[in-house]
């Protein structure tokens, strides 16, 4: 995990995380049934990281182009009341949730994997995008995760957040020694 100072240092101030959700919170691919339904697979890791996060103080969002009732299922089964769907103009969405919040852009930060998040991720204060993304959104994000979209990404994005604020210890120490006597 990329821990350099230039990357925590743009990970302090965070208050908000926004994500896309196919090919960061899923690894991309789209299920369609016969009778036209659609799956997803969504990481269990993820969603226990992004409950993590928020516990710690981290306000979450959720900005995808396409309409899913399954992505408003988990975005409730999380906790999740950010969700704009249908948004292909991710900066538009993002810059909504930020205002409604009342926070800078130094403490907003994105993770997308293809074109329609690449502005999100140039104007966050921390832009970032998953391993399976392409090198041109690599090459223009803060950080780019070791595990690909639905693979543990935003986990590791969750962990390394509550490391650069200090919050990590606390969590693991809540994990380790919250037993029974």
């Amino acid at each position: 995990m990329d821990s350099s100072a230039s990357v925590l240092e743009k990970l302090r101030p965070l208050r908000l995380l926004a994500l896309d959700v196919d090919g960061v919170l899923t690894d991309g691919t789209l299920y369609f049934g016969n009778q036209g339904e659609e799956l997803k697979g969504f990481n269990t890791q993820d969603g226990q990281g992004l409950k993590l996060l928020q516990a710690s103080g981290v306000e979450l969002a959720i900005i995808t182009g396409r309409q899913s009732t399954l992505v408003a299922q988990r975005a409730a089964s999380l906790g999740i009341t950010h969700l704009q769907q249908g948004r292909e103009d991710k900066l538009i969405a993002l810059n909504q949730v930020r205002e409604q919040l009342g926070l800078s852009w130094q403490q907003v930060g994105y993770c997308g994997d293809d074109l329609p998040d690449l502005s999100a991720i140039k104007k966050a204060g921390f832009g970032a995008t998953v391993s399976n993304a392409p090198s041109y959104m690599q090459q223009h994000s803060d950080y780019v995760t070791q595990r690909a979209g639905g693979q543990g990404a935003v986990r590791e994005l969750c962990d390394l957040i509550m490391q650069a604020q200090g919050t990590w210890t606390a969590c693991l120490h809540h994990y380790l020694y919250n037993t029974l006597s």
